[in-house]
């Protein structure tokens, strides 16, 4: 009796172990996952710069190799006892070691300006591919492993999912506020390598506490009672409904980076919601969306559509429009996903389609929408389609519902004639209509589709009627339209998302006066000023092409050469039907060179240039890169002992002079820090405020500027930014801590 009694108590307290060891190995290994995304992009960062392209890219990457690790879990449910999977992965992770401690491989050597893409799959496969994929099976592994070993339990094992996504969003949000901007680079991956192999040690223990447990177990689980084996149309369910929300976090990602607001880390936000909506979702199981869910999305969905089609709401009403619309959109079609997973014998299964969904989403709008596209259409397109999540009632519609759908779309119908100038209430009136019915037809799913499909094309019509011509590359969408500009008259301007990149005056008198940032006045101009009456002739480089309004500083004797990432932009700004700033203000040779920045000017002779102007941190993706001390090291080697390094500072978001004037300091550089600010009665196209570093290898180079009142000596103190170690969160909370008000 006391024998049995503790053989009992040593089987309670493995169950209980395990019970507490498998959440503990999931919960890891998706931390693991989300913080060696960021930590992967930050080591390729001086390789390939931080343009959307490489990101996108990257995502891809990584979701393939999620795709292959459930791939690799579903195959090894083939083999019988649990005992052999668990020492066949514990090898496996063995193995993955190899791969550390984390790093860029250099067996591709420099990244290949032909297929720069393909060179970062490549490596990025060598460097984390084995590791990545085999932290992402863990999940499906253990719920399968606890499904066979906890038999009681069994439907409780879709909750380890749950665990999974909870350490997805801490380690999201840990990174940016904790791990960058306490640590390197180099410790950054000797501590992921070191909780790598503390994972491992976990999964050892979750085996060991599983061991004896696994021979009392059957060989191979038995269906559950009634589990028939999936079907193609359930499958093909499984992974559009896995689809719908990772083409919706990417597509809302980029409209509200983009076209809201330039606010750095707003990424983190649609992702940590995209999560949440996987942990609420399969926290328990249910029929499908709930009514109270299908009420929110009724009034969500329209709310953002709306903000599409004006776009006059303040910033803070348009990204609480849009998150709240795709959350809602993207719990609705996980619940759905969570109602139709199958019994846990075949999760496996389950998970593969799920993660090819994700793949399938994300692609189709990393790589098919902008070659597709000429703005962000997926995004709309996707948040509409949602709604096909809900049932679909098999009644026939009432007549009474048939009248507000009519209604609603008879309101919709004035905003496509062409140059019916309505009053703007009566606008917002007849767009609001569709969605008002909507509400009321929200059981109706199909027809709730067309009505929003009514919005979002009454929004891309105002669009198109008010003139602007989009242009889209994987590097964003640019914008180019017509304006008025007080004391300019007509202008052409050039916006990438919501950064203004150039203006110019349409008047042949006034089109090769420099506007905006490189007004005369201004820190920009002044420089070019200054340096062209100290020399008769000047090399200059500039980072970021934009309109190319620089070049209208160009004279015979001088030479310009632009550096830009984006191949459009350099097709927009060369074309004299759009910008004659480069090939028809300039009265001296101007040439670009198309790649990242850094990488480029690797291969240019020291001692080349008068004057070098980098001009690439205004727009949301920040390419820190540029404004490292390796990076400041190597355009001081470009500039003459008499030259000039101008770095243009000016941000809406983070204080960038901090970390630069650090960075100058331990670069070796002499410095002057330069604020320019302008009256509000002047418009920002004619002139705008700015900020500025002005650097140069020998301090006489400044004597020039020590007069001028917009420029001081540095005064700041910061860590400052290296290959190794970059604080944006830091910058971040530095500009809103200094801003007036």
């Amino acid at each position: 009796m006391t024998m049995a009694a503790g053989a009992e108590g040593r089987v309670t307290a493995r169950v209980s172990a395990a019970g507490v060891l498998f959440p503990a190995a999931v919960f890891l290994s998706a931390a693991l996952v989300f913080l060696i995304e960021p930590l992967l992009g930050k080591l390729l960062l001086p390789a390939l710069g931080g343009s959307p392209a490489i990101w996108n890219t990257s995502l891809a990457f990584f979701q393939a190799a999620l795709l292959a690790g459930y791939g690799y879990a579903h195959l090894l449910q083939k083999i019988g006892a649990v005992r052999r999977q668990m020492g066949l992965h514990l090898l496996a992770l063995a193995a993955g070691a190899l791969c550390l401690p984390v790093r860029v491989t250099d067996l591709f050597g420099t990244p290949w300006t032909s297929a720069p893409a393909l060179w970062l799959v490549l490596a990025l496969t060598v460097s984390i591919g084995l590791p990545f994929a085999l932290l992402s099976a863990t999940a499906p592994l253990l719920q399968a492993w606890s499904a066979r070993l906890h038999r009681p339990r069994a439907g409780q094992v879709y909750g380890l999912y749950a665990a999974s996504n909870l350490g997805s969003l801490i380690a999201l949000a840990a990174y940016p506020t904790l791990a960058e901007p306490l640590l390197g680079l180099k410790s950054q991956s000797g501590l992921w390598s070191a909780a790598y192999a503390g994972f491992g040690l976990v999964l050892l223990a979750c085996s060991a506490a599983s061991w004896r447990r696994d021979a009392r177990a059957p060989a191979a689980a038995p269906p559950a009672h009634g589990a028939a084996r999936s079907t193609v149309r359930e499958k093909l369910a499984w992974v559009l409904l896995a689809a719908a929300p990772s083409s919706l976090l990417l597509g809302v990602t980029a409209h509200i980076t983009s076209d809201v607001a330039s606010v750095p880390f707003l990424w983190v936000i649609p992702l940590e919601l995209y999560l949440l909506t996987f942990v609420i979702a399969f926290a328990r199981r249910a029929a499908g969306p709930p009514a109270w869910l299908r009420l929110l999305q009724a009034i969500a969905t329209p709310l953002a559509l709306a903000a599409l089609a004006t776009r006059q709401e303040a910033w803070l009403q348009q990204l609480a429009a849009h998150l709240a619309a795709f959350f809602v959109a993207a719990l609705a079609c996980h619940m759905a996903l969570a109602a139709r997973r199958p019994p846990p014998e075949r999760l496996t299964g389950f998970y593969v389609c799920l993660s090819l969904g994700g793949v399938l989403g994300g692609s189709f709008n990393a790589f098919l929408a902008p070659v597709l596209f000429d703005r962000v259409i997926e995004y709309p397109a996707v948040l509409i389609l949602a709604v096909l999540a809900w049932p679909q009632s098999a009644e026939r519609m009432p007549i009474r519902e048939r009248g507000w759908f009519v209604a609603g779309l008879a309101c919709a119908i004035p905003l496509f004639v062409p140059h019916l100038r309505l009053p703007d209430f009566l606008h917002t009136a007849l767009l609001w209509a569709p969605g008002l019915m909507g509400v009321l037809l929200r059981a109706w799913p199909r027809a709730l589709l067309v009505l929003w499909a009514a919005i979002a094309a009454a929004g891309q019509a105002a669009s198109l009627e008010a003139g602007a011509q989009h242009f889209r590359s994987f590097f964003g969408v640019v914008q180019v339209y017509d304006s008025r500009a007080e004391g300019l008259g007509p202008v052409r301007i050039m916006v990438h998302g919501i950064t203004l990149h150039g203006v110019q005056a349409l008047d042949p008198a006034r089109r090769c006066t420099p506007t905006s940032y490189y007004a005369p006045a201004t820190l920009i101009g002044g420089v070019f000023r200054t340096e062209q009456a100290l020399k008769p002739s000047l090399r200059m480089g500039v980072v970021g092409l934009g309109a190319g309004t620089v070049a209208a500083f160009v004279r015979p004797q001088d030479r310009l050469r632009f550096f830009e990432i984006d191949p459009m932009m350099v097709r927009l700004a060369t074309d004299p039907a759009r910008f004659s700033f480069v090939r028809g203000c300039a009265r001296g040779p101007v040439d670009i060179v198309t790649g990242d920045a850094r990488l480029s000017m690797r291969g240019e002779p020291s001692g080349a240039y008068d004057l070098i102007l980098v001009d690439a941190f205004s727009s949301d993706s920040i390419p820190t890169h540029l404004l490292t001390v390796e990076a400041l090291r190597g355009y001081l080697r470009l500039i003459k002992p008499d030259g000039v390094v101008l770095l243009h500072l000016s941000n809406r978001n983070l204080d960038l002079a901090g970390p630069a004037e650090a960075a100058a300091e331990a670069a070796g550089a002499a410095a002057l820090y330069g604020q320019h600010w302008v009256y509000d009665d002047v418009s920002p196209y004619v002139e705008a405020s700015g900020v500025a570093l002005l650097m140069a290898r020998n301090p006489t180079a400044l004597k020039p500027y020590l007069d001028n009142p917009d420029w001081r000596e540095p005064t700041q103190a910061t860590r400052p930014w290296t290959d190794d170690y970059t604080n944006v969160w830091g910058a971040m909370i530095a500009r809103f801590r200094d801003a007036p008000g």
